[in-house]
């Protein structure tokens, strides 16, 4: 039996780290996994570019919802009218229900709404599923033991710091987790001790990488996105646009659309970034920032 050593790898710090410390530490011979969400930022898929010549060969992945569209395209013909919908809505619909080839973009046009912090369902179809299907499940076919290695950390949130080092899956694979215990510090200190470079968005304001932008992503993220990359914006805008043509209650938002806050789509968001602690007005500082913003800003202190 063979042991297959797989790792997703997202471009951000430690699933970086975590590849760096396998190859050039441990001497691993491990498989990198890249599932490519079509909702990165092209400094990541850069990166990832980059991370190849210095550690070996990516296998890239990506989810397919052709199948499930087709199935919900079927669905609107058949039941939206039976269920009320205006027929002038149902066929600008279908007429939108098909793929369009971004994993992301596709997940939100068959489930006509986006994922968001109660409903995170973008990990489960767009990694853990098709990495499961593409990946795993083969590899266990053919007869190997599979490891996968998991760049989670205790100190990112309380449920992670539950989890165990190791352990094993009814699906039939193993998974490790060797970053654990460590800090954001020893994952910069990884890349230093190396001279492999983090991703550049880091240095750019991002506390995180996995997606431009994350559901999670929070204030002062949201402010940095929208000075430096506003053609991220507008791609969110349109892709709102979209999956609103496509739900069935005709209205769909990147971020929630809280009870009480007004915001309605990603430009109010981008808005509300600007102000200050409570949203009623404009932080003078950051109106300043928005205009003459620092080459180098780093959340982790990497501009030191």
């Amino acid at each position: 039996m063979s042991i297959k050593d797989v790792m997703s790898v997202s471009g951000g710090k430690d699933s970086a780290a975590m590849w760096i410390l396998a190859v050039k530490e441990m001497g691993k011979d491990v498989l990198p996994v890249f599932c490519d969400t079509g909702n990165e930022h092209p400094m990541t898929y850069e990166y990832v570019d980059y991370l190849e010549t210095k550690l070996g060969p990516v296998m890239r992945i990506k989810a397919d919802f052709s199948e499930r569209i087709a199935n919900k395209r079927q669905y609107i013909l058949e039941h939206w009218e039976v269920d009320g919908v205006p027929v002038e809505f149902i066929n600008k619909a279908a007429e939108l229900m098909v793929p369009t080839g971004n994993p992301f973009l596709d997940l939100c046009i068959w489930k006509g709404r986006f994922p968001s912090t109660k409903a995170r369902f973008c990990t489960q179809f767009l990694k853990i599923i098709p990495t499961m299907e593409q990946v795993y499940m083969p590899l266990l076919e053919e007869g190997n033991q599979v490891i996968s290695w998991q760049g989670v950390r205790a100190a990112e949130s309380a449920a992670r710091a539950k989890l165990p080092e190791r352990e094993d899956t009814p699906e039939g694979y193993s998974i490790y987790r060797p970053l654990l215990k460590w800090s954001a510090r020893d994952v910069f200190d990884m890349h230093r001790k190396h001279r492999i470079e983090p991703n550049p968005l880091y240095k750019l304001g991002m506390g995180r990488v996995g997606c431009m932008p994350c559901i999670n992503a929070n204030k002062a993220e949201l402010f940095e996105i929208q000075r430096r990359f506003p053609e991220e914006v507008k791609r969110i805008a349109e892709w709102e646009n979209i999956v609103s043509q496509v739900a069935k209650r005709q209205r769909a938002t990147f971020f929630p659309d809280r009870e009480g806050s007004g915001m309605t789509d990603i430009h109010e968001w981008v808005e509300w970034s600007k102000t200050s602690y409570g949203g009623g007005q404009y932080d003078l500082l950051k109106m300043i920032e928005q205009e003459e913003f620092p080459q180098c800003s780093s959340v982790y202190g990497l501009c030191e």
